[in-house]
């Protein structure tokens, strides 16, 4: 156990098909629209003189069926607008049509088949006319007028609450200006510019991007500088699609919605699994619950190479090897799953306390209290370099995506986070009045987040290596651990919490609590499918589980004899894996209850 004294532009969306949102309505598809419906509301004039076939499971009987009020308590025209919408997104366009005209419900009106199609095909006055309800041509106010069942220039389509009409207007002009960009019309893309964008008081820094781009030599060039697609691309549907959120959804239904709920229902149905550890997506048949024999809870080996407590460990990222590091001053690297011995890195003069994999699990470094962080050769066992600058214990080092370079963070003090390339030259340094006790690159190399042992937790832009901001913490903090996604950040406190932080905004997400942790470094670890749960060592010897969402504690279990459960490590590749090492010189391996029914 080791002491802490010690030391903008819309994303694009892709196109629906038949009559869903986000994409063109064919001639039929308009035709079919009822001029007597509005806004998706029920019609009269396809009520059938004699009921059709209901069918129940897949069979066809020549019973009659009630129209019910509503269907199992939901509203009945909610449901088949819905569905119409659905058949549309499946393809099945004639049954789309045939369920519209046999229920009487049109899955939208006019007007908004009208302004889908306006903003799909480029007509930009057209569109802010149908969604805003005046005639840009008559200067707002023109009345009310009637063409082929279209509502041209009414009141507009009803829009969500808190939509902001400035913002939305601002979307379809932009569309408008890089359109004409691309097709080198510059006089008139400059007259959209100043007269029809920079009236609305958008982002002003979104302004000058966009004038900067009429600088641009080609439509290939204008693509590349704007990170946009052109208008035979996908841009005019992520408009629409942007658009459509900010339109009340019972005038248009929001795109993909049975989609959306139903990958709800999943989400609410694994949240509410206490044992959840797969990737593959629940079935719609039948509820879903996973089978906590199939939860890793159950000691299937213990690893006693090592002489002393283990401090640290780390399964490389392909899930194939295990590397431990120990107070005896080694590291040992394990075959996994054989759990064969393939090297032992003997070379440190004190105890090691952490190591990282490369990104290609090549390489390896540990980190040792003689002052050193050491690069190995994974496969030979060999030392490829040492560094040796630093004048305390290093206690931590992460690596850069690229596998080029990486960080070492010491309790030096002021020179305590240093960059390295693999030829050991030094290419960069921070400086403070601080000492690192951990830090970690973010896998998508944006971010640099350090801990250190004034209570501080620091953030830098990774490339500019500039400071974004740093958190006081109010207790003492011990180390974190960074999600897969780059998202979230765990760092464990001396008051028994763990704290799941946003790397963004530096809000608290989740809390977790029931572990030991006061004098010691304890660490945490996300883990299993998806990384779904939140895994803790904890100085009662034991080791608690957390789902990773809600907070709930999954399990507490018995770890190992005496001391403390310093770390613990989930396979990133079989969620059915974990491993722990203790005070008791074991490196215990967890797998489920079913593989392996009795315990060590």
């Amino acid at each position: 156990m080791t002491g802490m004294d010690h030391d903008s532009s819309i994303p694009p969306a892709s196109p629906s098909r038949g009559v869903s949102n986000g994409a063109a309505l064919s001639p039929r598809h308009k035709a079919s629209l009822s001029a007597a419906s509005t806004n998706g509301k029920h019609h009269p004039l396809d009520v059938k003189s004699e009921p059709s076939p209901s069918h129940t499971n897949g069979t066809s009987t020549s019973k009659s069926q009630p129209v019910l009020p509503d269907f199992f308590g939901h509203d009945r025209e909610e449901v088949i607008r819905i569905l119409i919408q659905s058949l549309g997104d499946l393809g099945y366009d004639n049954a789309a049509m045939a369920l519209g005209r046999e229920s009487g419900y049109d899955l939208e009106s006019p007007a908004v088949a009208a302004f889908r199609n306006s903003v799909l095909h480029g007509e930009w006055a057209e569109a802010e006319s149908l969604l805003f309800g005046h005639d840009p041509s008559a200067g707002g106010g023109a009345a009310l007028t009637i063409e082929n069942g279209f509502d041209t220039y009414g009141d507009g389509l009803v829009l969500a609450e808190g939509a902001d009409r400035k913002e939305m207007l601002f979307w379809m002009r932009q569309q408008k200006f890089l359109e004409l960009l691309e097709d080198r019309d510059l006089g008139s893309a400059l007259m959209v510019l100043r007269q029809e964008l920079t009236p609305l008081n958008q982002d002003i820094g979104k302004l000058h991007a966009l004038s900067s781009l009429i600088m641009c030599q080609s439509a290939e060039d204008l693509k590349s500088q704007a990170e946009w697609d052109g208008a035979a691309g996908q841009s005019r549907h992520a408009l629409l699609s942007e658009l459509s959120k900010s339109i009340s959804p019972s005038v248009m239904v929001p795109e993909h919605r049975l989609a959306t709920l139903l990958q709800q229902v999943k989400q609410s149905q694994i949240s509410n699994c206490l044992y959840h550890n797969t990737d593959k997506s629940p079935s719609l048949y039948c509820d879903h619950l996973c089978d906590r024999n199939q939860f890793p809870l159950r000691t299937v080996l213990e690893l006693e190479q090592h002489m002393d407590e283990v401090w640290f460990l780390e399964f490389s990222h392909d899930g194939t090897r295990l590397a431990t590091a120990s107070k005896d001053r080694t590291v040992i690297i394990y075959d996994v799953p054989s759990f064969d011995t393939l090297h032992t890195l003997l070379d440190h003069g004190d105890a090691v306390a952490f190591v990282a994999w490369s990104p290609d699990d090549t390489k390896i470094i540990s980190c040792a209290r003689d002052h050193k962080a050491k690069v190995w050769d994974a496969r030979t066992g060999k030392c490829l370099l040492v560094i040796d600058q630093h004048t305390e214990p290093v206690t931590a080092c992460s690596w850069a995506p690229d596998g080029l370079s990486f960080v070492t963070g010491s309790l030096d003090r002021p020179t305590q986070l240093y960059i390295w390339n693999l030829n050991g030259v030094q290419l960069h340094s921070w400086s403070g009045q601080f000492r690192v006790l951990d830090c970690s690159i973010t896998p998508d190399g944006q971010r640099l987040v350090v801990i250190s042992a004034e209570r501080r937790v620091f953030v830098y832009d990774y490339h500019t290596r500039q400071e974004e901001y740093s958190l006081t913490l109010n207790t003492d903090i011990t180390c974190l651990t960074i999600s897969h996604d780059s998202r979230y950040m765990l760092v464990n406190m001396a008051n028994n919490e763990i704290h799941l932080l946003d790397i963004q905004t530096a809000e608290q997400i989740q809390k977790f609590s029931g572990q030991k942790q006061g004098e010691y470094v304890i660490r945490s670890a996300f883990g299993g499918a998806g990384e779904n749960f939140v895994i803790s060592g904890s100085e009662d010897s034991k080791i608690y589980i957390w789902n990773k969402e809600n907070g709930v504690l999954v399990e507490s279990l018995e770890g190992h004899n005496g001391g403390c459960v310093n770390a613990v490590a989930w396979n990133p590749r079989d969620p059915g894996m974990f491993a722990s090492a203790g005070d008791d010189r074991k490196v215990r391996m967890w797998v489920p209850i079913s593989l392996d029914p009795s315990p060590v």
